[in-house]
């Protein structure tokens, strides 16, 4: 799996400075808010955050620190979503949005034990992913994992423009880029 492409994929889909007033997150560039950017040490303006600063920004925050790329070693494609969910909603919601699905997987503990969703990737949601993986094969297992996490994203993406209805306006564009 190449993280590199990966990232470039997630900067293309992300466009480059953006402070739209209906997003909470206020000045982005290349998809990452000003308050990530502060928090990874970055303090110019974001009109113009090298790329370069993005691209380490995603590789350390929304790759290496959730642990995405143990995921990608079994299952590349599950680990790019997570990615790019993370980009999105946060490492953390992406984790647990997989353990979430582990868990209604497990066939009531049958197949491996349930998970703490905990929203971090640890020792046991790499085992229940490397169990599932088994039990029901590499490529259909990613695929059905896959198509849980897409549908809890677009859950998530439904309350968040029902309980915030300024997030309309990005709803259609959320569902266009994001689910699937």
């Amino acid at each position: 799996m190449d993280i590199s492409a990966l990232i470039d994929e997630v900067i293309a889909r992300e466009g480059g400075y953006s402070n739209h007033p209906a997003d909470l997150g206020g000045p982005t560039r290349f998809g990452i808010t000003q308050a990530v950017a502060r928090a990874n040490g970055y303090a110019g303006d974001m009109k113009v955050m090298p790329r370069t600063v993005a691209e380490t920004i995603y590789r350390r925050v929304y790759w290496e620190r959730p642990g995405y790329a143990f995921v990608a070693e079994m299952a590349p494609r599950l680990a790019a979503e997570l990615l790019d969910t993370a980009v999105n909603m946060g490492p953390g919601t992406a984790t647990g949005f997989l353990q979430r699905a582990l868990n209604a997987f497990n066939r009531n503990q049958q197949d491996y034990p349930d998970l703490k969703v905990d929203r971090r990737i640890g020792a046991r949601t790499l085992a229940a992913l490397r169990a599932f993986l088994a039990l029901r094969g590499k490529k259909g297992g990613e695929a059905v994992l896959l198509k849980a996490v897409d549908i809890l994203q677009g859950e998530r993406y439904l309350s968040l423009a029902e309980l915030r209805p300024a997030n309309e306006a990005f709803l259609y564009g959320w569902f266009a880029n994001r689910i699937g």
